[in-house]
């Protein structure tokens, strides 16, 4: 592993055909004369369909087909979208009403698929969409996410969809009852829309019976698995291909209506069509993140130690179950409930609930962000309240070194970890002996400065097993095929880069192969921060298995036994001979031979046990009080990422999760009106980061290598989100605090925070 230790900062390979505009995105690729699909969608949030009249659109010139929900039932097609569900605390499944793929009977969010329009030209399309009668009894739309309001469904009464509790809620009652000092927040985690880069779009085709859908996502198989269930297909007459992808987040990990739909026309039509969304319709039915309220509440003793941690949640699960959702806020919030702190006596209790809003699923973190979000907030209020600081009062409540591994109280074991090394780090780097300096230089001013900090810990999630298959061409390339599925990472640099570090095969002789379930059988696709610990995991168990049988092959060839042959990640030696090939080499010497068995190698490995990536986020933030506006005026991220890949690639990864966490802190803000419009449906309504809205973001390694896997690695996909929602706003809150202010919660719009600042001139008026 000598060479591994190198983490060398490759420069991304793949950069270059992106940024010359050879990119081979989905509507790049779909086939010459596919037809073009366009989805009539409801304007209306919550109604029963009176009347779906697609007669006068079929006689549209150029209009090939009008597909409904009923013409697909008719078909045997299953249209039931799958929907994952939660045990509630009383031992009862959560709800699992009907998903459609298109709307059947009922209407229950503004932007929910009618019916596919399938023609020569998307302009055809939407002219013929025009000419459908779609006709609404309008119902009570519910938009806040509790009990009561109109039912959405009948499986869920009073529309709450689940009830579901983590923990020992007897003993952290105690716990409270006996504590010297009880605190208390109220945590609001806003709405946001991803607007990946690249909106959904597929494309479908049926060959000799065979369906091949081809989709910008994060991974093949499960969506493979959901076409074969629903078409009622056997395992080889389902292909699913990602090209290259523009941005996932965690929202193109699921399977989605449109799919279904542009397979069904497809088959029917004998014809390939295609389907890319517009950027409206994208924020209209791409699944939403977060949009969730908790009260969380500490118990402490008398020497500031917490002795208990109890969390109430409520979260909006949208109109329907979609594919991970009651998961997110459920099982894995609870991964990291406690983060970085020692506390066993712990109680989750969250309640989901059904409104006339579009789904919502993963988003970047999916549930770790919301959970640190939670528990950091109220470390800061706690820290106030106590009259303590707060960066000590975490340091009192710190996991030890010698604790590790460390049970959590959820049932989580980290592995390693040295929170006060990294603490003491970033209070280095971030210079915090210098923030009252600034502070006083700013109120000279007439600005506010405030300073946040979040210590965060997460954990990789995902399928632990994968598989890598290393192929030796005849034109002296290798390819190795992978089942995970880049979305602007790096994949293909990071896994030639280690390929060809545990093998001196040139990087630039390696291509990477990935998101076709023809030419890879099985994977666990991309999510979690899985990718490169898990990936790499299965490239460490291919090359020890492609290493043993060249070895074996090289004994016979050298006439030494296999035991006195070594290979030391560049050649293969054996004491007393001249012979020092490389692996490449080895490979031709087999072909030669006739010994095509050497030339292809394949094994599937399972990670023992998850990593866990924590560090510290310090922000510092400039707000003006004439107007509300707060400026990230600095950000220092210290990370243990255990032992690092390619650095500089890390750090990239961070630096674009900051920007998400900062977007949703400072900008980002999902709205719906009281009838269930998306009242911020464009870029004129809905606020993304820009560059100029953040920092420099000061990235610093200071690591404990995971004992978790043999590359000694933690993922770090997710982590700059993870930390920075609670850094941003604890920033504003402390800016905020002397003025007057206890409730600062996201997005901290220069609207919202002007309000924040002048409440009690605003009540006497």
């Amino acid at each position: 592993m000598d060479k591994f230790g190198k983490s060398q900062s490759v420069t991304r390979t793949e950069d270059v055909r992106f940024l010359t505009g050879d990119g081979r995105y989905v509507d790049d690729i779909a086939p010459e004369g596919a037809l073009h699909g366009y989805f009539l969608r409801s304007t209306v949030a919550h109604g029963i369909i009176n009347e779906l009249d697609v007669s006068d659109a079929l006689e549209v010139d150029g209009v090939h087909m009008v597909l409904t929900c009923r013409d697909m039932e008719a078909a045997g097609v299953d249209v039931s979208m799958a929907g994952a569900v939660v045990q509630n605390r009383d031992g009862s499944n959560g709800a699992k009403p009907q998903r459609p793929m298109l709307a059947k009977d009922r209407v229950r969010y503004v932007g929910e698929p009618v019916a596919l329009i399938v023609a020569d030209t998307i302009a055809q399309a939407r002219d013929a969409a025009e000419l459908i009668m779609f006709d609404v009894d309008d119902l009570p739309a519910k938009i806040e996410f509790a009990a009561g309001g109109e039912t959405l469904h009948a499986e869920a009464p009073d529309n709450k969809a689940f009830d579901w509790g983590m923990g020992d809620e007897s003993a952290t009652e105690a716990a409270f009852k006996s504590a010297a000092r009880t605190v208390a927040l109220d945590v609001d985690d806003n709405r946001i829309i991803v607007n990946s880069m690249e909106p959904r779009g597929a494309y479908a085709e049926w060959t000799d019976g065979k369906l091949h859908v081809a989709q910008n996502g994060q991974g093949v198989w499960a969506h493979k698995g959901y076409l074969k269930s629903a078409f009622g297909l056997e395992d080889d007459q389902v292909r699913v291909t990602n090209p290259d992808t523009g941005g996932g987040f965690g929202m193109k990990a699921m399977t989605y209506n449109e799919y279904f739909c542009l397979a069904q026309a497809a088959r029917v039509l004998d014809r390939p069509v295609r389907w890319m969304s517009e950027r409206t319709e994208a924020m209209l039915s791409d699944n939403g993140g977060r949009d969730l309220t908790s009260l969380a509440e500490f118990a402490f003793d008398e020497n500031n130690k917490i002795t208990a941690y109890r969390v109430t949640s409520k979260c909006n699960l949208g109109a329907y179950n979609s594919q991970f959702a009651q998961f997110i806020q459920t099982q894995l919030f609870s991964r990291v409930l406690m983060g970085v702190y020692d506390v066993q006596t712990t109680w989750l209790q969250v309640e989901g609930y059904y409104t006339n809003t579009t789904p919502v699923d993963a988003y970047r973190g999916a549930g770790r962000p919301e959970a640190i979000y939670v528990l950091e907030r109220l470390m800061d209020r706690a820290a106030r309240e106590l009259g303590v600081d707060p960066w000590e009062l975490r340091r009192i409540n710190f996991i030890k070194p010698d604790q590790f591994p460390y049970l959590a109280a959820t049932g989580e074991t980290y592995d390693v970890g040295d929170f006060n090394k990294v603490l003491s780090r970033v209070a280095i780097e971030a210079d915090r002996a210098g923030f009252e300096a600034r502070r006083a230089a700013d109120a000279e001013k007439g600005l506010l400065r405030g300073q946040g900090l979040c210590y965060y810990i997460e954990s990789i999630l995902g399928d632990p097993s994968e598989g890598a298959h290393v192929v030796f061409n005849e034109d002296g390339t290798v390819t190795i095929y992978v089942g995970t599925q880049s979305n602007g990472q790096g994949h293909e640099t990071v896994y030639a880069q280690f390929l060809s570090d545990q093998t001196g095969i040139p990087a630039n002789k390696i291509t990477v192969v990935q998101g076709d379930s023809d030419l890879i059988a099985q994977g666990g696709g991309t999510g979690g921060s899985r990718s490169v610990t898990v990936q790499n995991n299965a490239t460490l168990a291919t090359v020890a298995k492609m290493t043993e049988a060249f070895t074996v092959f090289l004994s016979e060839e050298m006439g030494v036994p296999a035991s006195e042959i070594s290979f030391d990640d560049e050649r293969f030696r054996a004491e007393g001979s001249n012979l020092t090939p490389t692996m490449l080499e080895v490979a031709e010497m087999a072909r030669e031979k006739g010994r095509d068995d050497l030339l292809s190698h394949q094994e599937r490995a399972t990670l023992p046990a998850r990593s866990f990536p924590n560090g510290a986020h310090v922000a510092e933030v400039v707000i003006d009080p004439e107007t509300g506006i707060v400026v990230t005026d600095r950000y220092t991220v210290v990370d243990d990422f255990g032992n690092l890949i390619n650095p500089m690639l890390a750090e990239g990864q961070v630096h674009g999760g900051v920007a998400q966490g900062v977007g949703q802190a400072v900008q980002e803000r999902v709205v719906y009106d009281e009838d269930g419009q998306l009242l911020t449906a464009s870029f004129m309504d809905y606020a993304m980061p820009r560059a100029t809205d953040l920092p420099n973001i000061s990235f610093t390694s200071e690591p404990v290598p995971s004992t978790a896997n043999i590359m000694g690695m933690k993922g770090c996909g997710e982590a700059g989100t993870v930390g920075a929602l609670a850094a941003l706003s604890n920033a504003v809150q402390d800016a905020l605090w002397d003025h007057g202010v206890r409730q600062a919660d996201m997005p901290f719009t220069p609207h919202r925070v002007w309000e924040m600042l002048n409440e009690d001139r605003i009540a006497a008026e």
